[in-house]
């Protein structure tokens, strides 16, 4: 029975820890003229814009929501009336966010006692003023 034999043999590629801790020197060569130094990147991420802003008064497009997924998951028969006051009554942005499918808002109605709601921007109808009237 014969024995394999192993043996350590040194690496070709260069010694990764000598090349990080070396300072790097330019050489007066290859200097280029010098440049104002860049400003530091914000540490921050930047804040989004959005459509629309919190305190908004909204209400629902009743064709695009119909016709969107949103009212298909939540598995309502056709011509399902309970949701009328999403059309009809005002509702309040109390939050805005982008997620992977695009800008949502989080809508609560005034006066109906209901849990508020992620929306699609796209959906939703601005009203400029605070009295809104109902259809």
């Amino acid at each position: 029975m014969g024995f394999l034999s192993i043996r350590a043999v040194k690496s070709a590629e260069p010694d990764k820890e000598k090349t990080t801790s070396e300072p790097k020197t330019q050489d007066s060569s290859n200097a280029q003229p010098s440049s104002p130094p860049k400003p530091a990147p914000s540490k921050l991420p930047k804040r989004p814009v959005y459509s629309m802003k919190k305190g908004q008064i909204v209400r629902v497009d009743k064709e695009k929501y119909l016709n969107s997924v949103n009212y298909l998951s939540v598995g309502h028969p056709p011509y399902y009336k309970g949701l009328d006051y999403i059309y009809e009554d005002r509702g309040e942005v109390l939050d805005l966010r982008i997620f992977e499918t695009g800008e949502h808002a989080l809508v609560a109605w005034v006066g109906i006692p209901t849990a508020p709601a992620w929306l699609p921007t796209d959906m939703l109808i601005k009203s400029e003023k605070l009295d809104y009237e109902r259809l």
